[in-house]
């Protein structure tokens, strides 16, 4: 086979780079560090492949890479690449969904838990030394197990939380999707509603559905309108489904008890950010998928995608998916 050169934008496991260099020249270049950015540039005449994650593609530079045959992404969600264009120059995008399922599935029950049991803040209430005694009802939580739990998007993420909810804290499921899909759980655990139904009746809203045109800014001023009083929003989705300032809006006129965010509208969150230090905000960085065990499997199954369309051959994920995939 012949060698071919891979442009590397994003750090790999030793092991992961040493399987990409037994086949083809790597580079290293990540244009986001200080002194890569013209590394990164003056290689691009000359790759087949480029992997790495977390950066915008713009087409303007795949007009400098027309050897391009394929981009490797080590991440589930496809939203930052240019879908049309890499469409028309013939280029395959390939992504690792499902390695990453259930620790972003454990992260957002996590989030669940925190947000109504107020775990953030009875651990900086001791750190404070604020805890002088029992605590009284303005610092109680809520019950998790037997609430209603709607999840927003019903891949293969949502159905994971779905488990945990129903078989693991007896709560009662409800889901939306676009199109329709079994819900993955006993008869009578779960059930798909419209959304305005799920709002009206869901203690917990958490949003795991791709960022699309159809669901961008989503979750409005009229959507936390429509949701139960008191209700949690957790976002493990992407950040500009939900308006930002609609969802501040709701909590801070107490329509809704708490939010957990793990993406934002902006990433990594400016330092002026409203949501910073919210008394109501459970703010993380983006984080779902960040494990060892999981960044590891995703990390393998980039590099994966890559040697196999470098051959010839068709990816373990494509998105969209190849026909046949």
């Amino acid at each position: 086979m012949t060698r071919k050169t891979v442009l590397m934008y994003r750090a790999l496991p030793e092991a992961q780079k040493a399987r990409i260099r037994q086949a083809h020249e790597l580079i290293e270049a990540d244009p986001r560090q200080p002194g890569q950015r013209e590394v990164f540039f003056a290689a691009l005449p000359k790759v087949h492949g480029l992997i790495g994650s977390s950066m915008r593609i713009e087409p303007s530079l795949l007009d400098q890479a027309p050897k391009l045959q394929v981009i490797s992404s080590i991440s589930a969600g496809v939203d930052v690449y240019p879908h049309d264009a890499l469409q028309a120059r013939g280029i395959i995008l390939c992504h690792t969904p499902g390695v990453l399922t259930e620790t972003v599935a454990d992260l957002l029950f996590g989030m669940m838990l925190a947000t109504s049991r107020r775990i953030v803040e009875m651990d900086a209430l001791v750190r404070s030394g604020r805890w002088l005694g029992n605590i009284g009802p303005a610092l109680f939580g809520h019950d998790v197990h037997g609430k209603t739990l709607g999840i927003v998007g019903y891949g293969r993420i949502g159905q994971a939380l779905a488990r945990r909810a129903a078989l693991g804290f007896g709560m009662p499921v409800l889901y939306f999707r676009r199109t329709p899909a079994d819900s993955g759980l006993p008869e009578g655990l779960a059930q798909a509603v419209p959304l305005h139904e799920l709002l009206h009746r869901s203690d917990f809203v958490v949003l795991v559905l791709p960022l699309t045109e159809q669901t961008r800014g989503l979750m409005d001023a009229d959507a936390f309108a429509r949701m139960k009083p008191g209700a949690i929003l957790i976002n493990g989705a992407r950040g500009p489904i939900v308006q930002e300032q609609a969802l501040l809006d709701a909590l801070d006129h107490g329509h809704l008890r708490a939010a957990g965010l793990d993406v934002y509208a902006i990433e990594p969150l400016p330092l002026d950010s409203p949501l910073r230090g919210h008394p109501r905000v459970l703010t993380l960085p983006h984080m779902g998928s960040a494990t060892h065990e999981t960044r590891d499997a995703m990390a393998e199954m980039a590099v994966s995608n890559l040697l196999q369309v470098l051959r010839g051959q068709p990816p373990l994920a494509a998105w969209p998916p190849l026909a046949g995939g």
